[in-house]
């Protein structure tokens, strides 16, 4: 039954685009030459909606069922949540101009216009004035195109979105013939088909049904064909953050990035902003960002190394795949066999990256360590794709990274399947976790109220010690831990932390705890100054 885009629906078109791009995903990435082929638009597109959809989902938890609430939030919460959603979540080129183009129908659906046709046009006029340099025969054409098409329409919003799918469908088909790099690959833009994928959903959300289509508009790279020469030309590196700065100050970071390099999109508003450049002095594109306000999550990537192939591997049968906080933690992993996913502070990765580092494993058996309890849903949705392409995944709910090393250290990969999930859950489970950080304001905690610059000491993920210097702190901690006895302490210093720490609390734990031994090693930058683990 057809629908006005509306809340629900907007949730709706969410979760089908996911899934949709989430199927699309390899098959938008082999095509993947414009404007350099390091096969990841695909990737990028799906990593953007999963942001957006996770922030959807987040609005909807927050109004709960009857009687309090009917359970559906208003409209202009839903879309809003959408558009930043995917402004903090957008990857790569093609996820930034994405979000441009859900922040552009969101201003129109939010302001009370729920003109369907209207918001794509505006969409596209938001992405053309993000693109420092806009091209013809990319995700732009496609998305001025389902915009032309939609304002041309009469009719229910279903059979505008229809009109905008096939609109964009025909845009896409003539993109090989407007970019001549999609010419030689013999391809057409893979950004937009993306967007033709995304506004398929958007007719299925809105219709009930499946869009319809003339004939398949994709047309794939022949094997070990694209063309070397796209991976080559151009800038260096790809460099990509949040900014949060003024309108006059983008203004002016604008200007400095078009001559530092080109794909220049800044993409958002209102104080918080998406930066997408490539250049070959990524220092200085940070630079000009410092100078600008304040960017975070940052990424920087060398195209050449990205665009590297590795030489085909045989599968193996088992591996271990480990979520860890910090550079020191992710070569310890790596060295006991591991496939590590780097997470950083308050930027925790997304389902899609998990599955990525599954597959990345390649092996037919997969353990799951998210080392972290608020990874517990993106890890299950992880395993639940990996496990449809047909990998068998165990996901083992560690909570942190001392018991991801514990559980790593009697990973025992010629033992039968279930026999070492077995024997890592246990090792995980009988590992006390606490760890030492410093609180940036003040508040209220279970061990009463802390003032900015405490330092607080968390055993099992609540506050139990706030103390003033992290000597003092740990020691008390950790007698705590101990007092329920243990075996072996492990501790993980961050790059930041004191370098007498380490050599303190092994004293302590040496006079103070007879017969417990004491590991330490290095975590590099992971955001908190100690963990602690207590076997």
């Amino acid at each position: 039954m057809p629908q006005t885009l509306d809340a629900v629906a907007v949730r709706g078109w969410c979760a089908l685009a996911l899934d949709a791009l989430g199927r699309d995903r390899e098959a938008i990435d082999a095509i993947n030459v414009y404007p350099v082929a390091d096969g990841d638009t695909g990737t990028n597109l799906y990593l953007t909606m999963e942001s957006a959809a996770q922030a959807v989902e987040a609005v909807f938890a927050a109004y709960p069922e009857p009687p309090v609430y009917d359970g559906v939030p208003p409209t202009a919460d839903v879309v809003r949540a959408m558009a930043h959603g995917a402004l903090i979540g957008a990857r790569g080129n093609s996820g930034t101009i994405l979000a441009q183009l859900l922040r552009g129908m969101a201003e129109v659906v939010a302001g009370g216009d729920g003109d369907l046709a209207e918001a794509l046009g505006r969409a596209a006029s938001a992405a053309y004035r993000a693109v420092a340099h806009p091209v013809e025969g990319t995700v732009l054409t496609v998305a001025t195109a389902a915009a032309k098409a939609a304002r041309n329409a009469d009719g229910t919003p279903a059979a505008v979105a229809q009109a905008a799918y096939a609109g964009a469908r025909d845009a896409l088909d003539a993109t090989p013939s407007q970019l001549a790099a999609l010419g030689r690959a013999g391809v057409v833009d893979a950004g937009g088909r993306g967007l033709v994928t995304v506004l398929g959903a958007l007719v299925q959300a809105l219709s009930g049904e499946a869009p319809v289509v003339r004939g398949e508009a994709l047309v794939p790279v022949p094997a070990g064909d694209c063309p070397a020469e796209a991976a080559a030309a151009g800038p260096a590196f790809e460099v990509i953050h949040l900014l949060e700065a003024d309108d006059a100050a983008v203004d002016r970071l604008r200007a400095k990035l078009d001559r530092l390099g080109d794909s220049l999109v800044i993409v958002g508003g209102d104080g918080l902003w998406n930066v997408h450049v490539h250049v070959d002095d990524a220092g200085a594109a940070v630079e000009a960002a410092v100078e600008a306000g304040r960017p975070y999550r940052i990424r920087i990537t060398h195209f050449a190394q990205q665009a590297a192939v590795e030489p085909p591997r045989e599968q193996v049968q088992r591996a271990v795949v480990a979520v860890v906080p910090g550079e020191g933690l992710a070569a310890l992993c790596a060295e006991a066999g591991a496939t590590t996913v780097l997470t950083r502070p308050g930027e925790a990765p997304a389902s899609g990256e998990l599955v990525e580092a599954i597959r990345r494993a390649h092996a037919r058996e997969v353990v799951l360590l998210p080392n972290d309890a608020e990874l517990r849903h993106t890890a299950a949705a992880a395993v639940e794709q990996a496990r449809a392409e047909g990998i068998r995944v165990a996901l083992i709910p560690t909570r942190a990274a001392v018991q991801g090393i514990a559980a790593l250290a009697v990973h025992a990969p010629d033992r039968r399947f279930d026999e070492d999930v077995v024997a890592m859950t246990s090792a995980a489970g009988a590992t006390r976790h606490a760890e030492l950080a410093v609180a940036e304001r003040q508040s209220w905690t279970m061990a009463g109220v802390c003032q900015a610059g405490d330092v607080l000491g968390l055993i099992d993920g609540d506050v139990v010690v706030i103390g003033q210097d992290l000597a003092g702190t740990a020691r008390t901690v950790l007698d705590r831990m101990l007092a329920a006895g243990g075996e072996l302490v492990t501790l993980v210093l961050s790059a930041d932390a004191p370098p007498d720490l380490a050599a303190t609390l092994e004293n302590h734990v040496g006079k103070a705890h007879l017969a417990v031994d004491t590991v330490v090693y290095e975590g590099g930058h992971q955001g908190v100054p100690l963990f602690i683990g207590v076997e």
